[in-house]
This record gives structure tokens, C-alpha cells and sequence, in this order.
């Protein structure tokens, strides 16, 4: 039997409707998949893909920013409390084999950097447009129009 993939899933931590529905589908679908899910444990996109996660039967780690679980998203497996603030951002994208964004704002895109300089892959679902200097994509991010898009190039 081969290890669990780990994938980081950041986002919005005030996620419209539409924005959730997504998050929650992609929990689901990495659950169904054999997935271990690391989130920033909160509200918003990170609360949805731990909901989905649970409906499937799966896991989901929130490393919060705070030394206080009580904040923490109610659907999460296990909660890890960093008292560290946004630097917990480093340590929810460098637990992922890979990283999804969906949505999100300022923390989402250092969340991205962050996940490039440690060289993790990263998939934009419905986030920033990432764009070099030079123009073109950027190595190792890609786009994904759909979850089950996310899902696929994330693990394939």
C-alpha cells in the first residue's frame, strides 16, 4: 500500500457562497481519492474543504494560527495550534505534496510564493493570476477550471 498524498488547500477565510460550494466539492473529492487534507484550519474556504473531507470520510488537519482550538473549523480531523500567526502560512503549504488555491486574497498569495520557493506544485482554482515578469506561466503553477480539474492535475 502506497503512503497518502498530503495536499494543501488555501483560501479565502471569507468565501462567498459559490467560492465554498467549490472548496467543499474539492474536499470531497481528494477524501475520495485517499487524500490527507491540510487547511489554515479557519472559516471560509478552509472550513468548506473540511466539511467536504468529513462527508467522505476522509482527513483534514487545520494548523491554526492561534494557541486557541476553539476557533478552529468544526469538520477538521486534527487541529495543530502554531500560536505563530500568518508565519503558520510556511507550514500549511510545506505539509502538502502539492498546494490548491481557491480564492483568497493577500495570505493566499504569499501562500503561493511560499509554496513555489519550497518548490511544491500549485494549482489556481477560481484564485490570483500568477504571471512572471517575462510573461507565460509560471513553472510549476497551473490552472484548473473545476475541482475535479484541481483534483486531477494535482495527483496526476
Amino acid at each position: 500500500m502506497s503512503a497518502p498524498r498530503y495536499v494543501s488547500v488555501i483560501g479565502a477565510s471569507h468565501a462567498a457562497p459559490e467560492l465554498a460550494a467549490k472548496a467543499e466539492e474539492l474536499g470531497e473529492l481528494l477524501a475520495e481519492r485517499g487524500c490527507i487534507v491540510v487547511c489554515g484550519g479557519g472559516s471560509g474556504v478552509m472550513e468548506a474543504v473540511a466539511r467536504g473531507v468529513r462527508k467522505k470520510g476522509g482527513v483534514s488537519i487545520g494548523i491554526l494560527p492561534e494557541a486557541d482550538r476553539r476557533r478552529a473549523a468544526p469538520d477538521l480531523t486534527y487541529t495543530v495550534c502554531s500560536a505563530m500567526g500568518y508565519a503558520r502560512n510556511l507550514s500549511v503549504v510545506a505539509s502538502g505534496d502539492v498546494v490548491i488555491a481557491v480564492g483568497g486574497a493577500w495570505g493566499t498569495l504569499s501562500e503561493i510564493g511560499l509554496a513555489r520557493s519550497l518548490g511544491r506544485s500549485v494549482i489556481l482554482l477560481g484564485t490570483w493570476e500568477v504571471t512572471p515578469p517575462e510573461g507565460g506561466q509560471p513553472d510549476g503553477v497551473r490552472r484548473a477550471g473545476s475541482p475535479a480539474e484541481a483534483v486531477e492535475l494535482a495527483l496526476g
